[in-house]
């Protein structure tokens, strides 16, 4: 079994999934592309069956049975071992103690904003903000729903730190842009460039 293979970053949504209820690929896939934007984006059919298929021969996971459903196919339904519940423990104890530096697209994309120009820098970040706080407005009055209809708080915890998050870029590229409009911050000009590449 290929070693990258547990080292997916679906490994930890997989095995968690499972300690909630046995099941079959499919519907995991269904249901992390349900729960998550980023696992809709990422996860594919064949990358969800070869870390099932990984996971299963390291031994944390193990075949329950198969079914069948009218027309579909049969369908094999996994649940967690023991193993396979100490693994998804050790990972969730290591990546909540261990800070960790995550890359993301926009981290690599601000770091070449002046490539946009002046106006071009404070149209794309304005943008955002506005598309940013659209989104966290729905995802507020998602968990609102969610916590008014009674799931537990400690269910939806990684909705209340994602939403942090986006509230704390949404204030930092308010600022950007409110500093790029007055001028606080300076933008350089083609000296002022090349006074830096020669140092």
């Amino acid at each position: 079994m290929p070693r990258r293979a547990l080292d997916n970053p679906i490994v930890l949504s997989v095995l968690g999934l499972l300690l909630e209820q046995p099941t079959h690929p499919h519907q995991m896939l269904a249901e992390l592309r349900r729960r998550s934007d980023a696992h809709a984006a990422a996860i594919t059919r064949g990358t969800l069956y070869n870390t099932v298929a990984a996971l299963t021969g390291a031994g944390w996971l193990t075949p329950l049975e198969r079914q069948r459903s009218g027309n579909r196919p049969e369908r094999t339904v996994y649940a967690l071992t023991d193993a396979g519940r100490e693994e998804l423990v050790r990972r969730l104890d290591s990546q909540i103690r261990t800070p960790q530096r995550e890359f993301s697209q926009f981290l690599g994309a601000v770091a070449y904003l002046g490539a946009l120009g002046h106006g071009g820098a404070v149209e794309a970040l304005s943008e955002r903000g506005r598309r940013l706080g659209q989104r966290t407005a729905e995802d507020e009055r998602r968990l609102e729903e969610a916590l008014a209809a009674g799931v537990p708080r400690m269910h939806v915890i990684e909705a209340e730190y994602a939403l942090s998050l986006a509230r704390a870029e949404i204030a930092w590229v308010d600022s950007v842009v409110e500093e790029l409009r007055s001028g606080a911050l300076a933008w350089p000009t083609g000296a002022a460039r090349e006074r830096e590449e020669d140092a």
